[in-house]
């Protein structure tokens, strides 16, 4: 009788993103993310592709919750929604430094790094465009938040300038 596992996919995001904390990005495998579940690698490959999928995945669901709480913050005024969309920022960088700062992981998601970085910041774009002058001044402070609070510069130096920008 085949053994019935409930929430399959959920065991296998949440034991992908604890390995990459423990381990690190090359000591994360399909089979170690199987094994600590007690499921075979086969069943794995069910619910995706490769290791890179599985990784892509936790950090998409985790995105989106991040674009979600963003919007469902209502920003009385600028300076507001430009530090909501910070500290959301600086948290989803938070959750993932272990991948952001892995040297092997790196390597790897060179290849997309400026696709997702686009996407990125056209969805910050979007969320900042009803304080910013025009498309263009949205993708600005869409891309100083994002390239800042990656860099680890607090909001303070940053939120000076954009508010000028805005104005």
């Amino acid at each position: 009788m085949p053994k019935i596992i409930e929430n399959v996919r959920e065991q296998l995001l949440a034991e992908a993103k604890k390995q990459i904390a423990e381990r690190g990005y090359a000591n994360t495998t399909i089979r170690s993310v199987a094994g600590a579940c007690g499921i075979g690698v086969g069943t794995v490959y069910n619910y995706f592709k490769s290791k890179d999928m599985l990784i892509a995945s936790f950090m998409l669901e985790e995105w989106q919750e991040c674009l979600a709480e963003i919007r469902a913050h209502k920003s009385p005024d600028a300076a507001s929604l430009l530090r909501g969309i910070y500290e959301a920022l600086l948290c989803f960088s938070d959750k993932h430094k272990a991948l952001f700062t892995d040297a092997e992981a790196a390597k790897v998601f060179s290849t997309v790094f400026s696709k997702r970085h686009k996407q990125l910041r056209e969805q910050l774009a979007d969320l900042v465009k009803p304080i910013a002058k025009d498309d263009f001044g949205a993708a600005f402070i869409a891309e100083s938040l994002l390239t800042w609070t990656m860099a680890g510069v607090p909001f303070e130096q940053l939120s000076d300038i954009l508010l000028k920008i805005i104005k």
